[in-house]
């Protein structure tokens, strides 16, 4: 494989990552605040729960998903198996 090949299926395997930890994420927060806050808090409070839940999961999973590339990164050559995806024009 060549390294266009290389970064485009990087970039699909990553977004199908993110989405997958976003997803789980969301889900494990959302049973956190159902079993333990949902109970204390009154019902009007109780609606704002589940975008705050999502605010929180997309905010969380882009920390953890940056941390894993950087952790990739730091392993691979990055110039060795992927084309940069922005050209730098020369001055």
């Amino acid at each position: 494989m060549n390294k266009k090949t290389n970064t485009v299926l990087f970039m699909l395997g990553a977004t199908v990552a993110n989405i997958a930890i976003t997803i789980v994420i969301f889900m494990v927060i959302l049973i956190l605040y159902a079993q333990f806050l949902a109970p204390l808090l009154p019902e009007t409070v109780q609606a704002w729960g589940l975008p705050i839940t999502f605010v929180l999961a997309i905010v969380l999973s882009f920390i953890v998903y940056r941390a894993c590339v950087k952790i990739l990164f730091k392993k691979i050559d990055v110039e060795k198996y992927f084309d940069p995806l922005f050209i730098r024009k020369r001055k």
